[in-house]
């Protein structure tokens, strides 16, 4: 099962991180060929999972300033996460009418972290102008931007279903997990919030079940000890998740837009 690990205190600098990775383009918004095709780190993987290895990803600093872009495979190899390269992430909790909280089960055809249960949409913006941003202001933007993509292309949800209006910018963690011995996770997360009663229909290529819950049957599930969970649904609950739930008719206000990056 992942674990998380704990964050290094000596972090490389933007100029350490694009001299040890020269793949990176500092252009974040120009278009890439296409290399995970017959790339032997690749070999045995589901196709349609390969070919979505070539996105492009947002390559940050430690305080979440975008020095670059680099291919999502390049992002998720261990041996790249554990030389510092770090990226930028989101993460969508999309409550029904009831308050129930929507997870999917990750399809077995996925790379990093498969099989396993995690809040609704786990995903990252891509490097385009529609969703990348330096301030802020901007990166929330497009980090909403992406999320509506993604809940679109995992799950079916029709995006007039998810205005961007609707999405509430709640905080950004920091973290790092292995997935296996190859591949991992070092993102700076996006915690997104969305109130919405919406239409699902699952991409078995990236989900492979759902279930809505309520605070009480979430907590049963950890409790249960049958389930795995991704790591970094594992810390949002572990640290805010519950809290936040409790206020999400009423005081949320007081939890969103905040600026400081959580160091998990």
């Amino acid at each position: 099962m992942s674990t998380t690990q704990t964050l290094s205190p000596s972090t490389p600098t933007a100029q350490q991180i694009l001299k040890l990775f020269p793949e990176i383009d500092t252009q974040t918004h120009k278009a890439t060929t296409p290399s995970s095709h017959n790339d032997t780190d690749l070999s045995g993987y589901d196709v349609e999972q390969i070919r979505l290895m070539d996105e492009v990803c947002i390559v940050l600093d430690v305080d979440d300033n975008p020095i670059g872009s680099a291919s999502k495979k390049t992002c998720h190899l261990m041996e790249n996460i554990n030389k510092g390269l770090l990226h930028r992430a989101f993460s969508v909790f999309l409550f029904n009418s009831d308050n129930k909280l929507l997870l999917q089960q990750r399809a077995s055809e996925k790379i990093t972290f498969p099989d396993l249960w995690t809040n609704t949409c786990c995903s990252h913006p891509l490097a385009t102008p529609r969703e990348t941003g330096a301030e802020l202001s901007e990166a929330v933007a497009g980090v909403t931007t992406a999320a509506v993509r993604k809940l679109e292309q995992e799950l079916g949800i029709p995006s007039a279903q998810v205005p961007i209006e609707k999405f509430e910018f709640l905080t950004r963690i920091h973290y790092r997990a292995p997935s296996d011995g190859k591949w991992g996770e070092h993102e700076i997360d996006y915690i997104l919030f969305i109130k919405a009663d919406v239409d699902v229909e699952e991409n078995p290529n990236e989900v492979q079940a759902t279930r809505w819950v309520s605070p009480e049957e979430l907590k049963a599930m950890f409790a249960e000890g049958k389930l795995a969970f991704t790591p970094w649904f594992k810390l949002i609950c572990q640290s805010m998740l519950f809290e936040w739930w409790e206020h999400l008719d009423g005081g949320l206000e007081g939890y969103k837009g905040e600026r400081e990056i959580r160091r998990m």
